[in-house]
Formats: C-alpha cells, structure tokens, sequence
C-alpha cells in the first residue's frame, strides 16, 4: 500500500478492505491508548487527503503482512506515517472496534469476520 499526502482516506481504506474483507480500517484526529476504543468525534472524514491529516510526511509503502498483530499494525502505521487509525471487525451485522483482540493477527481477525458473518446469515438470512 502506497502512502503519500495526495491519496485520500478512502484510496487507502479501499486497498485494505481488498486484502481483508470482514475487516476496515478507520482514520482518527489522535492515536488511541492500547486497549482502549476510539472516539467516533475524532474520526477523520474519508474525503480527506493523507497529506492534510498527518504532521509527518513520509511517503513509501507500506506492506501489510496478514500475520502482523493488529497492535503492531496500527502503531507501525502511526510510526511510519503518522496516521492513527483502528482496525474494525466484522460482527453479523455490525462493525466493532478490535480493541479487546488487538493482539490478534489480521487474518485472525478476518477469520473472525467471515465466520461471524455466516453466522449471522445462516441465522437472519442476507
């Protein structure tokens, strides 16, 4: 994934919804604290460019390693770039902050998504 101050929010939210398809990504005004959740009041709008929302200006890729904890993805994502974003999972028909998993692999958690989204299929229909 490509970082640089003229993509916007959604470019970046789009190519990790490619990779992991029960999970997203949401960008926020401050990091969070591990283990706790983010506020929904610092959320960054989607339309935003990464050049307007971030202090340090780093471009580069940024590799996705699907057995990278998300923990550690986030904070290497506020590190390398200064973004603070949160993974959400997938939950039936709801997406939830992975606050209390964050050390879980994002396959893990995708795992996580796509089961919990069968089921909830499989039990309320589409």
């Amino acid at each position: 994934m490509i970082i640089n101050d003229i993509k916007k929010i959604k470019d970046i939210q789009e190519e990790f919804i490619q990779k992991f398809p029960y999970l997203r990504i949401q960008f926020y005004q401050q990091p969070h604290v591990v283990g706790e959740g983010s506020s929904v009041r610092e959320q960054i709008s989607e339309e935003k460019t990464i050049g307007s929302v971030r202090q340090i200006h780093n471009d580069g890729d940024f590799t996705i390693n699907d057995q990278m904890a998300v923990g550690e993805f986030e904070k290497s994502f506020y590190e390398k770039f200064g973004l603070s974003v949160q993974v959400f999972r997938k939950s039936g028909a709801l997406w939830m902050q992975t606050t209390s998993t964050d050390q879980w692999t994002l396959a893990e958690q995708n795992r996580k998504g796509s089961s919990s989204e069968e089921a909830f299929i499989e039990k309320y229909g589409s």
